[in-house]
């Protein structure tokens, strides 16, 4: 998405023709502007997660978009339908400017800067997810090997509605369409909406189930996302080849591409390639492990066979579900940055055998 598509989109753009894109432009007129400490809301962000960079792409994408909109002096709530923190208390005053971002939810207390967990179950969820072994989170998954996402209860919907219809914000986001159900309440009627497709969700489960993988929801049909969507003014696909497919599946709605903005890092001075050296990069989501455990049992001895002095660095979350590496891959798990493995490797290697939407590490 470009600075000028998206201020248009989301009406920060005042020459913006009223009325256009199906009243996504004219939610303020130029003499009654938000400010940033008092006034409306701003925009409302409905999604399960804190959008944070460094470990999964979805996140990687709602952080940008967030920066993006504090960034053009929009104040943005962020509202967590779940609460699927990093840590029972997760602040974010060096990311976020406290004044622009808050972050709410049920069970949730807010403050300046950083949002706490306060129910004893939830506690228990956040700190089993963080600290416990690969083989337990996906007994905790009831034995899927992929969750696409898990639509909105009706007790976090209603509180969302209530709380959207206090904070009578300029416009709505939705994290997906799995937030998309909290578009059918009546509360939100009249505020502008726009649902972050990140994927085609139908094609990501058919692509996952063909790989022979459990995926959670069972079922997931291009009519139910489709109806999903439909319900939006506008939907924002990862990247132009959804963005047209999407188009052709619903033609009342805006459907535009808003692509993760890359921020290129050249190479340092007298930092060379070294010879062998590879790299791959990822977070522990299904496709992630599927292609990563084919390449090291199909691909990766022929490698060495052939070139035994070949190095893989292997970075990111997935390699907690990787096991014991065989000889010349190493696992280094989250690192600080990736941008001196990426330095210093010849070659990335992106063995995905599924799924879809925009792939962050074909960008990194």
């Amino acid at each position: 998405m470009s600075v000028a598509e998206g201020r248009s989109l989301f009406g920060l753009d005042r020459s913006v023709t009223p009325g256009r894109h199906r009243g996504l432009a004219r939610v303020t007129p130029p003499s009654a502007k938000p400010s940033a400490r008092s006034g409306p809301a701003g925009f409302v962000f409905v999604t399960d997660e804190l959008p944070r960079p460094g470990e999964a792409g979805h996140l990687a994408f709602n952080h940008a978009l967030l920066r993006w909109l504090n960034g053009r002096g929009q104040p943005v709530t962020v509202l967590l339908v779940r609460p699927r923190l990093p840590w029972p208390v997760q602040g974010f005053a060096g990311v976020f400017d406290p004044a622009m971002l808050r972050v709410e939810g049920p069970g949730l207390l807010a403050v300046p800067g950083a949002v706490v967990a306060l129910r004893p179950a939830a506690i228990a969820t956040i700190l089993a997810r963080r600290l416990a072994p690969a083989w337990l989170r996906r007994r905790a998954r009831g034995g899927h090997d992929a969750v696409l996402g898990r639509f909105i209860d009706p007790e976090a919907a209603a509180w969302c509605a209530r709380r959207i219809q206090a904070l009578h914000p300029r416009a709505v986001l939705f994290d997906t369409i799995f937030r998309a159900g909290l578009l059918q309440d009546g509360r939100l009627a009249g505020i502008p909406s726009l649902v972050v497709a990140h994927d085609v969700f139908h094609l990501r489960h058919a692509a996952l189930a063909a790989r022979g993988l459990r995926v959670a929801p069972a079922e997931l049909g291009m009519d139910e996302e489709v109806a999903l969507l439909a319900r939006a003014d506008a939907v924002a696909a990862s990247q132009p080849k959804e963005a047209a497919l999407l188009a052709g599946l619903l033609p009342a709605q805006r459907v535009f591409s808003a692509s993760m903005p890359a921020i290129a890092c050249p190479r340092p001075p007298g930092c060379a390639r070294l010879e062998g050296r590879l790299v791959f990069l990822g977070s522990d989501s299904a496709p992630n492990l599927d292609g990563m455990r084919w390449f090291l049992d199909q691909v990766w001895p022929e490698l060495r066979a052939r070139r035994p002095g070949l190095r893989l660095d292997v970075v990111g979350t997935v390699c907690g579900g990787l096991g014991a590496p065989p000889a010349g891959v190493f696992l280094c798990g989250r690192v600080g940055a990736i941008a001196p493995l990426l330095h210093r490797a010849s070659l990335a290697v992106a063995p995905l055998l599924a799924g879809s939407g925009l792939k962050i590490k074909l960008l990194d």
